[in-house]
């Protein structure tokens, strides 16, 4: 019913606009695609009902089965470094709760989006039906091992560290084609960008973060 948690009401929206101005835009972030995404989002949705009180603030959030829901700032920055353009392509490795690929297809076309957890397939699934996004498509399975039928990609985003520099996602890129990808140990990584010029990646650095480990063949193991 209207007014419940899982809807949108104007309390959320007031908390949504307050996130976007003074955690997003505030730093830096001006990408007018980007911070409209984010406002036009409802991130309480995409967090367990526990923790809704806490979805509009500048902090990561548990979403079951050691995973969690990046900052508002993360996500925002991660969106911005893609250059999302309306007929994009996105591969996304690590749905978590869905809402970082909510963002994206807000500008992007399409958003196949790879998860490993079956629950948190049916959690993202359930928070993207109920927030009204339908150009997101989300499969169970390691996102480390892209099948070859799934083609190339504008633009790739991984929400979990990568222990190496993950090269078989730099090969399913298109030409100008930009992945996103934080790289490092399991305890701190480093927020790296490449994106494909004349076939050759350039290769650009971001900050440090703090990411779950990325389980999978290419990946951390269990």
């Amino acid at each position: 019913m209207p007014g419940s948690l899982d809807y949108d009401t104007p309390e959320y929206y007031g908390k949504r606009i307050r996130m976007v101005k003074e955690q997003i835009e505030s730093r830096g972030i001006n990408d007018k695609a980007v911070l409209d995404a984010m406002l036009n989002v409802p991130r309480h949705i995409f967090v367990p009902s526990g923790e809704r009180r806490y979805a509009y603030e500048d902090r990561p959030l548990p979403i079951g089965n050691g995973a969690t829901i990046s900052q508002p700032y993360i996500v925002g920055l991660m969106t911005c470094l893609l250059e999302l353009s309306s007929g994009d392509r996105v591969l996304e490795i690590g749905t978590g709760s869905g809402y970082q690929a909510a963002v994206a297809a807000q500008i992007a076309s399409e958003v196949i989006s790879f998860e490993r957890v079956e629950e948190l397939v049916r959690f993202s699934e359930e928070n993207l039906k109920k927030a009204g996004i339908s150009n997101v498509r989300v499969y169970f399975g390691d996102g480390t091992h892209i099948p070859t039928e799934c083609g190339l990609f504008d633009a790739v985003i991984v929400t979990a560290a990568s222990p190496v520099m993950p090269e078989y996602l730099i090969k399913i890129l298109k030409e100008g084609g930009r992945l996103v990808v934080p790289v490092g140990d399991q305890f701190s990584q480093m927020l790296v960008k490449v994106k494909l010029v004349n076939k050759n990646p350039v290769v650009t650095y971001h900050g440090g973060v703090r990411f779950v480990p990325l389980i999978g063949e290419k990946g951390w193991t269990l």
